[in-house]
């Protein structure tokens, strides 16, 4: 089992805004991504990037840019732009947790980008996010998830831009329960999870905060890990939505204390409940308990 890390919420913040930055750094949300990309307009590029430079470098803000125990993400602009090079270079230097990296589409990306972080002199500990944004991303989600047997694709996490898949697939805008989306949420999760990684959905709309706790309830019920969402209030919607369900956490306890139990280890299958669990499905509930384990640390409580 790879290491379990919450990512409820991510909550996106514009890179060359200071007061959002300070509502950042006081939030509860799991995950922090810094934006380079899509909230700076062309001429913002550049001070952005320098205010997120300075949020992250040591001392400033305190350790990790005063950001405590969330992950730290920069989404830098894509590498075809004026402006991704110089963001990816300028990321390197102060070691986030991770790169989102925009419209990834197919897994030579990811090696590519993994590539230069090393010859940039960033940590193995920096890793990737792809984002799939694109109609040929879902069509190659599972070539693009299966870059994280590629020590260079330094991969961690997949999150779905719907905004930009409804507007690229032409998609009616407006449809409130998003059910022209679902083929495509549903590809890109059977990708994550056949090789074990987070998937994040990016609402249509971030700024309908109506519309955030829908598409949160909808991806939860789906089977996504969490969401990226536009203020400290949203992020406190998705980390509700995606908490593990508490009756299903006490299930998942039940069944490791039973494979625990001395009849039992070592033993390919076991009785509980009434029925045969092969070891192999314990899997699942040990990472649930872990996520709640890992959350509890996050919020200083008990799991």
């Amino acid at each position: 089992m790879t290491d379990i890390r919450p990512r409820r919420s991510a909550l996106l913040v514009p890179g060359a805004d200071e007061a959002a930055l300070a509502a950042a750094r006081r939030g509860a949300a799991d995950a922090v991504i810094l934006d380079l990309a899509e909230t700076l307009v062309p001429e913002a590029k550049e001070a952005g990037r320098e205010r997120v430079l300075g949020a992250l470098r040591a001392g400033e803000f305190g350790p990790r840019g005063g950001f405590g125990p969330r992950e730290v993400v920069v989404r830098i602009n894509g590498l075809d732009t004026p402006w991704g090079e110089a963001d990816l270079a300028a990321v390197a230097k102060v070691a986030p947790d991770a790169v989102l990296v925009p419209r990834v589409e197919e897994p030579e990306d990811l090696a590519g980008i993994g590539s230069r972080l090393r010859r940039l002199g960033a940590p193995e500990r920096t890793r990737i996010w792809a984002a799939l944004e694109t109609p040929l991303a879902i069509l190659s989600a599972e070539a693009i998830a299966s870059a994280v047997r590629d020590v260079d694709a330094r991969l961690a996490c997949l999150v779905v831009g719907a905004g930009a898949l409804a507007r690229e697939a032409r998609m009616r805008p407006g449809r409130v329960d998003r059910a022209p989306l679902l083929p495509w949420l549903a590809t890109a999760l059977a990708a994550a999870r056949a090789h074990d990684l987070d998937l994040l959905l990016d609402p249509p709309d971030r700024a309908d905060p109506g519309g955030v706790a829908a598409a949160c309830a909808q991806a939860r019920d789906l089977g996504f890990d969490g969401a990226v969402v536009a203020t400290p209030a949203q992020a406190g919607t998705a980390d509700a939505a995606f908490a593990p369900d508490p009756e299903a956490l006490a299930a998942a306890r039940a069944l490791l204390a039973a494979g625990d139990a001395p009849q039992n280890r070592g033993r390919a299958a076991f009785a509980h409940a009434g029925r045969t669990v092969l070891r192999r499905q314990a899997d699942e509930a040990r990472r649930l308990v872990a996520l709640a384990e890992a959350i509890a640390r996050r919020d200083g409580g008990a799991a």
